[in-house]
């Protein structure tokens, strides 16, 4: 192998370690938003693509006006949330295209009710998969489903 050989394996390397690395980060930059950033929907663009589809066990949300009834209820309906995500997974580049990836991660989310509703939370773990695109803003969250493993309390909607 070659010097430049050498430096063109090392410079693949990279581009691999930077790519998850901005994969991870705005992975968590979306359970960091849905916790701090609640009230306003400024933050969907630093995250998701405009066509993003979002897919959970009480529904489905597409584009910014769909993801922005989705924190409508959350907000409507939970005082406070925490969530927590980890041990991703990512597949970069599946297919052979160089501006995509998937990732699987672990999900965890307390969600408490607002004051004058009993006194209960709704907590949630599972996982999701996502697909993310490369944008010339950098990685951003194209389709997100969530699998619910376990829950505890009412959810969002009456029976979930």
């Amino acid at each position: 192998m070659t010097t430049l050989d050498e430096l063109a394996q090392l410079g693949a390397q990279v581009r691999n370690l930077a790519d998850r690395a901005a994969i991870t980060e705005v992975c968590d930059r979306y359970v960091h938003h849905l916790d701090a950033d609640r009230h306003n929907d400024t933050w969907f663009g630093s995250v998701f693509t405009a066509d993003v589809h979002l897919a959970f066990p009480f529904g489905e949300f597409k584009g910014f006006e769909g993801l922005a009834g989705f924190q409508q209820m959350a907000r409507t309906t939970f005082e406070r949330t925490h969530h927590l995500a980890g041990n991703y997974t990512i597949d970069l580049h599946p297919g052979g295209d160089e501006d995509a990836a998937r990732v699987r991660a672990h999900l965890m989310a307390v969600h408490v009710r607002r004051p004058e509703e009993p006194a209960a939370h709704f907590d949630i773990g599972g996982h999701y998969e996502a697909e993310l695109t490369r944008t010339a803003a950098g990685w951003r969250i194209r389709r997100f489903t969530f699998d619910l493993v376990w829950n505890a309390g009412q959810g969002p909607n009456p029976g979930h």
